[in-house]
């Protein structure tokens, strides 16, 4: 019998492994090794991008200490501050200094610091973009760069959201934030009115974009991150000096329309929020949206810029052009109705039909669809959805930033619009006033020349005239029933 017989093994086994009675004993000095191997990875440091946060403050004594109480409060701190104060004539550099020096905080992440530099940097002839481009001086070895304005309050994780974003996917230039306005301390009707438009406004761009692949035409200057390496990019690729430049009254759209030209992605936030500074007054609103009109219509327009790739039909600027298209389909619609509307009540020739009121219910629809999209909807901005008249109102108010803007192109007017703007925020021009005193003339003119217009011309133009109308009302109650039943998908603007 050989020697592995008595135990019943097969001829040529040899005992360990294979045998289920035999059991090999852990090595205690490989586990000891794998601990300390294990320990040694958890102790390693974990790569965290850096974060340059730029400020540009012009007269922000109001709300900057706000800014920088919100940025002291996120969940993921910028690794440093620059409040770049430019052109100031108030107390922007004086309360700003209280918060000068390092910070220190506990986050859910662990202890974070950050240490906030106020520059005041006197008379600036490039206001906020010379602001920019200095403060991106101080931040280009870093790998982010993010933008606030002044005025700006971001939600507590807002940088966190943004730098998880911007930082999984190299392809991405830029990330903007969700912006919405803050409504809760307002006084007097014509406040809530206006701001509650331009929450409306807000929301329809916000899901507009986030429906559309979450990219993003514009990389709003509130609140924005941007990898340096893209804005290197920009200025080798369109040979400029800074990432900023100061011929273009939008900035922000063109370094946007730039970034996507060198290769990047430029994509709004599905989780980021922060809250922008709204515009109180007819005379503010319209020096702000005439600048962002006229500034979208430079980038816009044959020829203006001979420097920009794919102009006018960039992929960033064919959202602008549908939507001026769309403002002028607007603007047709409903001074047609009117004009029509007057004309047939002076001759007795209005007969109302029930199928009119589609195309305004289309409208309540979509615009509500719109006020629920919102993350933080209130009454006030389904009242303004659901009364009809102040949605209807404030989009005559729109039409005549639109024209003004329009008329000052082709005028060809070397005004400094963010001069005006600064103006119109301190309680002065009159400019606000012209598309009002322009339609005022118009429907006096249209009614007296009506007067002289023989009742068989009138009744001839009456006939034509409702037709063609209702020809573009179907086509815009279409297109308004179309979007009203998009599927959000989940998103909130």
């Amino acid at each position: 019998m050989g020697q592995h017989e008595g135990i019943g093994l097969a001829p040529g086994t040899v005992p360990g492994l294979e045998d289920p009675r035999y059991v090999r004993m852990p090595d205690p000095s490989l586990e000891a090794y794998a601990e300390e191997f294990l320990g040694a990875v958890d102790e390693l440091p974990t790569l965290r991008p850096t974060v340059g946060c730029v400020i540009p403050a012009y007269n922000e004594a109001e709300t900057i200490a706000g800014v920088l109480d919100s940025l002291l409060q996120q969940t993921r701190l910028p690794d440093a501050i620059h409040l770049v104060v430019n052109n100031t004539s108030d107390d922007s550099v004086e309360i700003a200094s209280h918060y000068a020096g390092p910070h220190t905080r506990m986050t859910p992440t662990g202890e974070q610091s950050t240490v906030i530099y106020v520059h005041d940097i006197g008379k600036n002839p490039d206001k906020k973009v010379g602001a920019l481009n200095y403060g991106y001086s101080l931040v280009e070895h870093m790998d982010y760069l993010l933008g606030v304005d002044g005025d700006t309050t971001p939600e507590p994780d807002a940088i966190q959201h943004l730098v998880d974003e911007i930082s999984s996917d190299d392809r991405i230039g830029g990330i903007s934030a969700i912006y919405s306005i803050d409504d809760s301390a307002l006084d007097g009707l014509m406040p809530k009115f206006l701001i509650a438009g331009q929450r409306a406004q807000f929301s329809a761009f916000n899901m507009q974009n986030l429906l559309k692949g979450r990219n993003m035409a514009v990389l709003g200057g509130q609140f924005s991150i941007f990898s340096t390496q893209a804005l290197r990019d920009v200025m080798r690729d369109s040979h400029q000096r800074t990432p900023w430049v100061s011929d273009s009254e939008v900035e922000d759209s063109l370094l946007s329309l730039q970034i996507k030209s060198a290769g990047y992605l430029t994509k709004i936030s599905a989780r980021a929020r922060a809250h922008v500074g709204g515009m109180t007054t007819l005379r503010s609103l319209d020096a702000q949206q005439v600048k962002w009109n006229f500034g979208a219509i430079d980038l816009m327009w044959p020829g203006q810029r001979g420097d920009t790739k794919g102009q006018p039909f960039h992929p960033n600027l064919r959202l602008r052009w549908f939507e001026h298209l769309s403002m002028v389909v607007n603007m047709a619609s409903r001074i047609m109705f009117l004009v029509l509307l007057i004309g047939a009540l002076t001759i007795d020739a209005f007969v109302f039909q029930a199928w009119w009121l589609i195309p305004p219910l289309a409208a309540v629809w979509l615009n509500f669809r719109v006020a629920h999209s919102m993350e933080f909807a209130n009454r006030r901005d389904y009242l303004f959805v659901l009364l009809v008249f102040p949605a209807e109102l404030y989009m005559f108010i729109r039409m005549g930033h639109f024209v003004r803007a329009w008329l000052k192109f082709f005028s060809r007017q070397q005004t400094d619009n963010w001069a005006a703007q600064a103006k119109a925020e301190r309680g002065k021009g009159v400019a606000w006033t012209y598309p009002f005193v322009a339609l005022g003339v118009f429907f006096v003119a249209a009614g007296i020349a009506w007067q002289q217009v023989p009742i068989q011309t009138t009744s001839d133009l009456l006939e034509l005239g409702w037709p063609i109308l209702g020809v573009i009302t179907v086509l815009q109650t279409v297109w308004m029933l179309i979007k009203a039943s998009k599927r959000y998908r989940g998103f909130k603007a």
